[in-house]
């Protein structure tokens, strides 16, 4: 419903964000969110009106990168790995400075996802941008069909209740007091 008045209101780029984890609140996984909301504007008649942004610290690697753009994104803000990295320049583990470790990451990534793309035969990220091109391993056919409208899913498994145990577990485990 936020989505839908932030759209009526006149809000082009919606930023979906996990920023707001605490001790009291878990995130809800990128990937749900991105589906989840890029379907819902789908069903809605929105989606063209307004962009996807994904500021996530669940990126990390080329697969997610290319799963959320796959399923809606436009722009994805990876800020753990970020911080990750200013983390390592302060502690003298890269000895390269912030800037090119970061234009190293980046670069990476963008290698990967056009490698990851032109194996499916696209060239251009607006191409590949939510066009789906997976099938979903492992989720109930009802789950699929809400968050992941039009993704093939030959093998069942768990659904949202389940997802929502896991993240709540390891959102405990997370914060737990060491011992």
């Amino acid at each position: 419903q936020q989505v839908t008045n932030a759209v009526a209101d006149g809000y082009e780029i919606l930023v979906l964000s996990d920023r707001g984890v605490n001790a009291d609140n878990a995130p809800i996984p990128s990937l749900l969110a991105v589906a989840g909301v890029h379907h819902h504007l789908i069903r809605k008649g929105l989606r063209m009106k307004v962009g996807l942004v994904v500021e996530t610290g669940e990126a990390r690697e080329i697969a997610h990168f290319a799963l959320l753009f796959g399923y809606g994104a436009g722009a994805i803000n990876p800020y753990l790995v970020y911080e990750t990295i200013a983390n390592r320049v302060v502690n003298e583990l890269d000895g390269s400075g912030y800037e090119i470790s970061e234009e190293n990451y980046i670069h990476a990534v963008h290698k990967g996802l056009v490698k990851v793309m032109s194996k499916m035969g696209i060239s251009a990220l607006q191409s590949y941008r939510g066009a789906q091109v997976f099938e979903a391993v492992g989720l109930i056919q009802d789950f699929v069909v809400q968050y992941f409208t039009w993704t093939s899913s030959r093998i069942a498994g768990i659904g949202i209740d389940q997802i929502e145990d896991e993240s709540r577990r390891r959102h405990t485990f997370a914060y737990l007091d060491p011992v």
